[in-house]
C-alpha cells in the first residue's frame, strides 16, 4: 500500500473507531423543552378537576308526559246547544273560570218537576201531621198515620233528587248552564263551537294542570339494579335552555322488557320554559356518593385504558384514570386524579399524538 493511500484512509479509520450513541445529553434534555414549546403553541383549554356529589350514573332517553291526574275532562250535565264559548286551546285558566254557556230543555223540565215535588211534599207533611194527631186521639188506627209518614219521606226524597239535578252545572231558570274549570291549568282541547250541540258523554273541554310533569324513561339493562325511586334526575333543554329542578325517580318497573332489554321507569320534573308534554329529552340520572369530575371531552382512550392530560409546570403529563360514569357532559373518575389538578379539555387529540411520538 502506498504512503499516499494510507494518509487518505487514516481519518476514516478514526471515525469508525468512535463509539455509537444516540442524541447527545443536551439534545435529550431538549426533547422535553420541545414538547413544552409544542404544547405552548396549542390553544389548550385547561379545567380544574372538582369533587362532586350525586355522581351521574349515565344518560338515558325519555319523553315528557303529564301525570295521570293532571288532565281533567269538563262535561255537560245535560244535552243542549252551545250558546257561547269563552276560551281557546292553549289558554291558561283559573279554577272556577267560565268555559262555555250551554242551554238545554231538560233543566227547565226538571225545574217544573222540582216545583211539583215541593208542593207534593208540603201536602204530604200537612196530611202526616193531621193523621198523626188523629191517631194520638184514638180516632184512627196507628197504621194510617205511619202510611202518611212514609209518603212524606218519599215526597222529601223526590224534592232532594230534583234539587240536586237542578243544581248541576249552575242551571238557570231558563235552562242555561255555565261550564266552569274544575282546576287551574291550560286548555288542552276545545271540542265545541258556538251553535253546536253537546251531550253528556263527550267532553267539550279538557284542561291540563300546570306545574307538574313526568318523564317516561327506558333504562338499559345495566341500570336496572342501580336505579331506585328517590334518585335525582336532570334534563337539559337545548342550547341555553332551562334546567328544571327537583326531578327525581318515582317508579321503576320490576320486570325487564324482553324485546328491548330495558326497564321502564318514571320520574317527576318541575315546570320550566321548554317543558312540554310529548317532547323527547335526554335524562341524566344522578346516583349517590362522591367522585372527581372532569369534562367528558378531557378523557381519551390510549390502548385499553382511559387517560387525561394533567398540567405539570410547562408540560402536559399523560395520566391513566378510571371512569366511574359519564353523563351530562361530565366524566366522573374514581381513581387517577385528585380534586384541583388541572387537565386539558381541548386539543386532546394533538396532545395524544405528541405523546405517541
Amino acid at each position: 500500500m502506498t504512503p499516499h493511500l494510507i494518509t487518505r484512509l487514516a481519518p476514516l479509520a478514526m471515525l469508525t473507531a468512535l463509539p455509537a450513541c444516540s442524541s447527545p445529553p443536551a439534545e435529550q434534555a431538549g426533547d422535553q423543552k420541545a414538547q413544552a414549546d409544542a404544547g405552548a403553541g396549542l390553544a389548550i383549554e385547561s379545567v380544574a378537576a372538582r369533587e362532586v356529589d350525586n355522581v351521574p350514573l349515565g344518560s338515558v332517553p325519555g319523553t315528557i308526559s303529564l301525570p295521570p291526574e293532571a288532565r281533567v275532562a269538563v262535561t255537560a250535565p245535560f244535552a243542549g246547544a252551545v250558546v257561547r264559548v269563552y276560551v281557546i286551546e292553549g289558554q291558561p285558566v283559573a279554577r272556577g273560570q267560565a268555559l262555555g254557556l250551554v242551554r238545554a230543555a231538560e233543566p227547565v223540565a226538571i225545574g217544573g218537576d222540582l216545583a211539583r215535588a215541593r208542593s207534593a211534599a208540603a201536602l204530604a207533611e200537612a196530611r202526616s201531621k193531621r193523621l198523626t194527631q188523629l191517631a194520638d186521639e184514638g180516632v184512627i188506627a196507628e197504621a194510617r198515620a205511619d202510611e202518611a209518614k212514609a209518603e212524606l219521606e218519599q215526597a222529601r226524597a223526590s224534592v232532594a233528587q230534583f234539587a240536586r239535578m237542578a243544581s248541576l252545572g249552575g242551571v238557570g231558570a231558563d235552562g242555561s248552564m255555565t261550564l266552569r274549570a274544575p282546576i287551574a291549568g291550560r286548555i288542552a282541547h276545545v271540542g265545541v263551537e258556538t251553535g253546536g250541540g253537546v251531550d253528556t258523554v263527550t267532553a267539550p273541554f279538557v284542561i291540563e294542570a300546570a306545574g307538574a310533569y313526568q318523564i317516561e324513561l327506558q333504562l338499559p339493562e345495566r341500570f336496572a339494579q342501580a336505579v331506585r325511586p328517590g334518585m335525582a334526575v336532570e334534563i337539559a333543554l337545548g342550547e341555553g335552555g332551562a334546567k328544571p329542578g327537583g326531578g327525581k325517580i318515582i317508579a321503576v318497573s320490576p320486570s325487564l322488557d324482553p324485546a328491548t332489554r330495558s326497564v321502564m321507569a318514571r320520574a317527576s320534573i318541575g315546570a320550566a320554559p321548554g317543558v312540554i308534554a310529548g317532547r323527547n329529552v335526554t335524562v341524566t340520572i344522578l346516583g349517590e356518593g362522591r367522585g372527581i369530575a372532569v369534562p367528558d371531552r378531557a378523557v381519551t382512550r390510549i390502548g385499553d385504558t382511559d387517560h387525561v392530560f394533567v398540567r405539570k409546570g410547562e408540560l402536559w403529563e399523560k395520566r391513566a384514570v378510571t371512569v366511574a360514569s359519564r353523563g351530562g357532559g361530565l366524566a366522573v373518575l374514581s381513581s387517577g386524579i385528585g380534586a384541583g389538578e388541572v387537565v386539558a379539555a381541548s386539543s386532546v387529540a394533538e396532545l395524544k399524538a405528541m405523546n405517541a411520538e
